[in-house]
């Protein structure tokens, strides 16, 4: 064969394989400004619902092992945990959200250079914000869980857990601004493929921990840090590896001020909501506090079970806001109102159907976590309130993933904090102080989600009279004009 064939072939070769490179990127990737949106949106969420569920059926396995073999102390020394953590993380977890906007922006305005620099400024940020986590967690759960009126058998090892737990936050917050950033490109099949990984991980490290070592709570929480450090490498090495303009080349990481300063625009105003969602969850875990340790592990159960749900509309959420972002990026604002629509839809299909699913299933399902007869009527309670009405939650997040991807971050946190947290608050000082039952308390929910979620839909509205419904050049035409 002569030398000119060899090149011809080399150079064959090397064409295919750009173009099988290119093929398997698109697969991955999801174009969200043109083409009918329905069948993207649910190619979109389905793997980000599989993912939510998958995690929950990871961090459920720390419960339910626990629950099983180490009893009901130790059950609720884990599930007391939840709401303090969530209080302490969502702040940063908020700058995420502001990562995944700017990031989806970029993408459908086309600009490479600004995308590469909002990617590695987020980058860097999910791992400063970490370290800072441990440190939070380290100095501060026991503290914070005694001002909870955790109850005193369970507060050793709830401080623990967090302690251990909270020394995973560098891989936990990497994991979670990387799959912000492949979601704003369209890719949830990937992060999807990672947290199989390490929950499987989590899963077998969690029973041998607490059935061969014998360490229970200390156990669970060294598993679930181990497997977030998995799915922090894996989410890496994807955005290392691809040949796209968000690729990330660790001598690149900088914290590029604009882009720090935008992302905190969007994302500190979700990230103080979420804070502040937690406090008002914090005085109702402070007020199943004081109805004893066997309530607190059915009201951890439960809320760990109806987890399943709300992760499954959260996905939604995601799907609002991605899609929301790069149109409006692209110009396409004659698609915002429709994919806001086609959300909601989607949102309460999934948190009504689910919800009758558990509760025709909820002594069933609540079983699996544990034995106790006295835990599950305890969990019964909230369980039967929460599935009837959980759909109220997935139209108020939808709507305000969706303001969010329009640029609008400080009004649904106005919003959310006036509409559920502080009417929330408002309720635990007022009706349920007096009526002093579980069900008033749960009742708290409902309707601050119902409030919340009309005040967020007639936001949407009047943003859109504002912007208009025309389309209108992309945003990096917009710029370069200007």
């Amino acid at each position: 064969m002569g030398k000119k064939s060899v090149k011809f072939f080399q150079r064959r070769s090397a064409r295919l394989g750009r173009e099988a490179d290119e093929e398997v990127k698109k697969s991955y990737e999801i174009d969200m400004v043109h083409g009918p949106l329905l069948g993207k949106m649910l190619i979109f969420a389905v793997p980000l619902m599989i993912s939510g569920v998958l995690q929950l059926l990871f961090n459920a396995a720390d419960i339910i092992v626990v629950g099983r073999f180490s009893g009901s102390q130790a059950l609720a020394a884990v599930g007391s945990t939840g709401a303090l953590i969530n209080l302490l993380v969502n702040v940063f977890m908020g700058l995420s959200i502001g990562a995944n906007v700017l990031t989806a922006r970029y993408v459908g305005a086309k600009d490479d250079k600004e995308l590469s620099d909002t990617v590695h400024t987020a980058i860097l940020l999910s791992l400063v914000s970490g370290v800072i986590l441990v440190f939070l967690g380290l100095f501060l759960a026991e503290p914070l869980l005694t001002l909870m009126g955790t109850p005193e058998d369970v507060l050793a090892q709830a401080t623990l857990y967090m302690r251990i737990y909270f020394c995973g936050m560098p891989a936990t917050m990497l994991y979670n601004f990387g799959s912000a950033i492949l979601r704003a490109v369209g890719d949830t099949k990937r992060p999807l493929y990672f947290l199989l990984i390490a929950g499987c991980i989590n899963v077998v490290l969690n029973l041998f921990f607490v059935i061969v070592v014998g360490i229970d709570v200390a156990g669970v929480a060294i598993a679930t840090v181990i497997s977030q450090c998995v799915s922090a490498v894996l989410v890496l090495l994807c955005l290392m590896h691809t040949d796209s303009a968000y690729r990330v080349s660790l001598k690149k990481l900088k914290i590029h001020r604009a882009k720090l300063l935008q992302i905190a625009r969007v994302g500190l105003p979700a990230g103080i909501q979420g804070a502040i969602f937690s406090v008002s969850n914090v005085l109702i875990q402070s007020s199943v506090n004081s109805f004893g340790s066997t309530v607190v592990a059915g009201n951890s159960t439960s809320s760990n079970l109806e987890g399943f749900i709300y992760t499954s509309m959260n996905a939604v959420y995601q799907t609002s806001l991605s899609f929301t972002s790069q149109n409006l990026g692209a110009g396409r604002r004659s698609r915002l109102t429709p994919i806001l629509f086609r959300c909601l839809g989607v949102v309460v299909s999934v948190g009504v159907g689910l919800g009758i699913l558990f509760y025709l299933f909820r002594y069933q399902l609540l079983g699996i976590y544990t034995p106790d007869q006295e835990v599950i009527q305890y969990a019964i309670v909230r369980l039967e309130l929460i599935c009837a009405t959980y759909f109220l939650c997935g139209i108020m997040d939808t709507c305000c993933g969706s303001i969010r991807g329009l640029g609008y971050s400080v009004l649904p946190t106005v919003v959310s904090l006036t509409g559920a947290c502080g009417l929330r608050i408002l309720w635990i000082f007022t009706v349920f102080a007096w009526d002093h039952s579980l069900f008033t308390l749960y009742l708290s929910y409902p309707v601050t989600w119902g409030v919340t979620a009309a005040a967020h839909l007639i936001c949407f509205f009047v943003i859109m009279k504002k912007k208009g419904k025309q389309d209108v050049p992309p945003l990096a035409q917009q710029q370069a004009e200007a």
